[in-house]
């Protein structure tokens, strides 16, 4: 008992310490009035969370306490944000209400918390409540920022203390992390978030990997230390002889960035060439700022070789998140290539700190804040559109959060931003609707190009436009971005709409003619004998003439027999997505593979090709049954962000060995023989059947691809080391694709 006294003695001083540590961290000069607020705040949600403990055992209000000081430190937050953050968990979990939350703070406050509290209740069948959470986040996103912000903190401190939630629950908030949360905080210009959420992320989806490069980029920080020394000692001398204010230093890339350029070069970590980067700040006002940075360059430049294909300037068209630097790649002591990237003093913390750093230095109109605020009214123009389903809405919102930039020109000169892969017609509902509905074509670089035509960095593009042209289904499939998907969406809506109405008069008619009663009842008898899903349908079929209305006689002679006879009932009822679900995880919610699973069939995912002893999980699909996935296949972030409820855990079981496909990957040196050593090692050595080969030799290196059958991981790993030892051959890696 004395023991248990002294420990919540010692939580009250810690929760106490925390709680200093986040006045500290507010703004300095902030009114009495804003600490008060915070001192409520703080007092309220250290009441509601009284009795709550996180999975580690710690007191519940650790968490709101570390999600205000992120909000308050790393972005800069205000008091607002401040009692928001630490209010951000008690309408959900506690018996606070908003409007006890509005009473006590205002309306602002309690607007900020409503947006942060998760929605409750069923999901609807075929959508995510992940992605209705999401959604419901961004809609506040045209009220205030300040939720996103808010919630990104949130998730970055529960990505923080990760380590305690059970392995199927740790897949999940990494996978929907990497998949929404990491490219939000890119979009929104906090790169520190960022590469921090994608760091820990690798560290749940593929701890292995993660454990390796941490280790080797401890083991090498000493070399890098020294080398950015001999790097960066002449360019001090000069940057300080040309009179510049200025700080540099050294920082290595992110473990995720480097894993990306590990798998995507096919290399190793003593491969990547680029494991850091020196940034030189400069101190300069606004007005200067420019020239400063690039009498920088120029001083890099004089001392180091650049390569002339890695210059990036983002200081004359600042990226769509306000990201604003001179990015180039020179060739440094030893043969090896640094980046440098060089920013003035406000550029950085606008690029750190993102969209709260933006706000700060709003007074200063930069092209920086034009774009940031452009990209803000696209996000609130498309939360506009009330009939997107959630999960449309995301992959819509995604496919513009990761698109890189095309810079295109109107013809006045005006410069348009548009993402990598936009189309002519995304041109032109991006100058406006009304252009993009009547557009017949249009002018790049004075040529004539169709609707369809991708359009590339530097084209001019004038737009030709008809007054009798209108949206057509076949649009859909030409546009890339959001706007113009949901303008031609809409239009289309809009359209159906009309001709239904002339459609209802049609059968309005008819039925007059029938002496059958306009109403509602023989309308729903007319669905169920044509079997459509809604009037507004039938009236348009009709319109269309796809129902011809001289076959009614035979509805009116069959009036009152429909329902007996439309539809025979099937013999066995089909189980609906959310019965499956909770069938197949029954009681146990453990999918073994390799039982006798007599209920459930299960596949091999094509896209992964799974095989014993990789990490795996079940994925319940509508038509083909269970899909088993390696947790680190491509598709697998998608799936366990939008889809967590028809996830199921899988595990193998020890029976008889069986056969499964697996691919492997070979570069080497084309000497003579090599070929055939590869295939003595596979079929003769480890008895090893092979289902293809393919062999590329060009210049005296060759690169193979063998798909071939192996018992598990422990047998096909075996088999890479053994064909490593090969002389001549460079790397041996696993491809995920057939």
């Amino acid at each position: 008992m004395q023991e248990q006294m002294v420990d919540i003695e010692s939580e009250k001083k810690e929760i106490l310490k925390r709680y200093r540590a986040l006045l500290r961290a507010v703004k300095p000069g902030s009114p009495d009035d804003d600490r008060k607020q915070i001192r409520t705040a703080f007092n309220m949600a250290l009441d509601a969370h009284k009795d709550m403990r996180r999975k580690s055992g710690e007191p519940y209000i650790f968490h709101p306490l570390a999600v205000a000081q992120i909000v308050a430190e790393d972005i800069g937050l205000g008091s607002t944000a401040v009692v928001a953050a630490l209010l951000h968990d008690v309408v959900e979990d506690t018996h606070v209400t908003l409007e006890d939350i509005e009473k006590i703070f205002g309306k602002k406050v309690a607007s900020i918390v409503d947006g942060l509290t998760k929605i409750s209740g069923v999901f609807e069948q075929g959508s995510s409540q992940q992605a209705e959470n999401f959604r419901k986040m961004l809609l506040t996103l045209s009220d205030d920022v300040r939720v996103i912000l808010i919630k990104l903190s949130d998730r970055l401190n529960n990505m923080r203390t990760l380590d305690f939630m059970e392995r199927e629950k740790q897949l999940k908030i990494a996978s929907e992390t990497l998949y929404l949360y990491a490219p939000l905080a890119h979009r929104l210009g906090l790169y520190a978030f960022k590469t921090e959420l994608e760091d820990l992320a690798l560290k749940y989806t593929e701890p292995e990997v993660y454990k390796m490069i941490d280790s080797k980029l401890q083991e090498t920080s000493k070399e890098r230390a020294r080398f950015i020394k001999e790097f960066s000692d002449p360019l001090v001398d000069e940057l300080k002889e040309q009179e510049l204010k200025f700080e540099i230093r050294g920082r290595p890339k992110s473990i995720h960035s480097i894993w990306n350029k590990m798998r995507k070069q096919g290399v190793s970590f003593e491969e990547i060439y680029d494991l850091f980067a020196v940034r030189i700040i400069i101190d300069a006002d606004v007005a200067e700022e420019k020239a400063a940075c690039w009498q920088a360059y120029s001083v890099v430049t004089d001392f180091y070789h650049p390569n002339p294909d890695r210059l990036r300037d983002w200081i004359s068209t600042p990226k769509a998140n306000g990201y604003e630097s001179l990015h180039t790649t020179v060739m440094g002591p030893s043969g090896k290539w640094v980046e440098v990237q060089i920013r003035s003093r406000r550029m950085d913390e606008v690029a750190e700190k993102g969209y709260a750093a933006h706000w700060k230095y709003k007074d200063s109109a930069t092209a920086a804040e034009t774009a940031l605020d452009e990209w803000v009214n696209k996000i609130r123009e498309l939360l506009q559109n009330p009939d997107s389903n959630a999960l449309d809405f995301i992959d819509e919102f995604k496919l513009n959060l990761f698109s890189d930039e095309i810079f295109v020109f109107t013809p006045t000169g005006d410069l348009k931003k548009l993402p990598t892969g936009s189309t002519a017609l995304d041109f032109a509902f991006d100058i406006h609707t009304d252009i993009g509905a009547h557009c017949i074509g249009a002018k790049v670089n004075h040529r004539l190009v169709p609707l369809s035509h991708k359009l590339k960095s530097g084209d001019q593009v004038e737009i030709l436009t008809s007054s009798k042209q209108k949206p057509k289904e076949d649009w859909l499939t030409y546009v890339v971005t959001a706007r113009a998907k949901a303008k031609i969406k809409a239009a289309l809506k809009e359209d159906k709409r009309r001709i239904a109405e002339d459609g209802k008069e049609i059968l309005e008619r008819k039925f007059r003619h029938l002496k059958i009663e306009f109403n509602q009842t023989n309308i729903n008898e007319l669905l169920l004998y044509y079997r459509l899903p809604s009037s507004q349908e039938l009236f348009f079929r009709i319109a269309k003439e796809i129902i011809d209305v001289g076959d009614l006689k035979e509805f009116a002679n069959n009036k009152g027999h429909i329902k007996a006879t439309a539809q025979p009932q099937p013999e066995k009822p089909e189980q609906s997505l959310e019965e499956l679900v909770r069938s197949v995880r029954g009681k146990s919610d453990m999918l073994v593979i390799g039982d006798t699973m007599e209920r459930f069939d299960y596949k091999l995912s094509p896209c992964c090709n799974p095989i014993p002893g990789d990490d795996v999980f079940g994925f319940i699909t509508i038509n083909e049954g269970i899909k088993i996935h390696r947790v680190n296949c491509p598709n697998a972030i998608h799936l366990m962000s939008n889809y967590a409820y028809r996830i199921v855990k899988a595990k193998w079981t020890s029976k008889a060995e069986l056969a499964f496909l697996a691919g492997i990957k070979i570069i080497g040196i084309d000497n003579v023989g090599v070929i055939n050593k590869i295939t003595k090692v596979i079929s003769s050595d480890l008895k090893v059947n092979m289902r293809s080969v393919n062999f590329d030799s060009k210049d005296g290196m060759f690169e193979g691809t063998i798909m071939l059958f192996v018992n598990d991981t422990t047998h096909l790993t075996k088999l890479m080391s053994k064909l490593k030892n090969i002389s001549g051959i460079t790397t041996v890696n696993r491809i995920d694709t057939n």
